[in-house]
């Protein structure tokens, strides 16, 4: 059968946060995103304590999905150590796991990174002082820089950025203003003004702003959970992102 459909279909979501104590509380959120969508993005804080047994509770709770899962990790998935194993159990399961990487689905592109923070604009810390402080913008730019790598290696009409932090500072506003720096950081919106994307999809802010737009006009998606469910009370938390369908390689002007 020939595909005829315009549109690929994405649902995603992000911050988790899955306890052992989660069985039975996700498996009906992923069902009817998949009979929604054509894959499901996560945008990390999968688990709440980035502990095995939290990823294998995920996992079951994943078990019934028959469509492409993607996703990157967050902070949350590093708070024990075991940021390694959480990835091993859900590669495993399945699930496409990117930290720097790039994948193709249904034709569209994506590019997956954890980010970091750091702030934003002339707010954002600057590479100066003390070696920690120097090691902490450090960890920002290896992050960008490993977003920026992963977008370059895609070749496809329509591409989606998946990140935890956020890139841009619209999506943020909600929070208190203190802690703006520690929830993105703009130097994740440079690679997306040299290698321009589709739509930016991120989670990590559960009381920001669900919309926002990169410098070059880019739609940003906070798809944080916590933040649909307040914001879309008669939704179910994901969010639905509709791409074009791709135009094949050898079709394009």
């Amino acid at each position: 059968m020939v595909d005829t459909r315009e549109k690929i279909r994405f649902a995603a979501v992000g911050d988790l946060h899955c306890r052992a104590e989660s069985a039975g509380n996700l498996r009906a959120l992923f069902t009817q995103a998949a009979q929604e969508a054509d894959a499901l993005l996560l945008c990390g804080d999968l688990t709440d304590y980035g502990l095995p047994e939290e990823t294998h509770v995920l996992v079951n709770e994943l078990s019934g999905v028959r469509i492409p899962v993607i996703a990157v990790l967050g902070n949350h998935d590093f708070e024990s150590g075991m940021q390694d194993e959480v990835t091993r159990i859900l590669r495993e399961a399945g699930v496409r796991i990117l930290d720097g990487e790039a994948c193709e689905v249904a034709g569209v592109g994506i590019a997956g990174v954890k980010g970091f923070a750091g702030g934003y604009g002339r707010g954002a810390l600057g590479h100066w002082g003390e070696g920690a402080i120097k090691q902490f913008v450090d960890e920002a730019i290896h992050e960008a820089l490993k977003l920026e790598s992963a977008l370059a290696k895609l070749r496809t009409s329509e591409r989606i950025a998946m990140l935890h932090y956020s890139p841009v500072v619209e999506t943020v506003q909600g929070e208190p203003p203190e802690i703006f720096p520690f929830l993105g950081t703009s130097r994740l919106e440079d690679p997306l003004l040299r290698y321009p994307v589709t739509v930016v999809i991120h989670g990590h802010a559960h009381r920001g702003y669900p919309e926002g737009k990169t410098a070059n006009n880019i739609p940003v998606y906070n798809v944080a959970k916590p933040l649909l469910q307040r914001t879309f009370p008669d939704r179910p938390p994901f969010r639905i992102i509709e791409v074009p369908k791709p135009v094949p390689e050898d079709m394009r002007p």
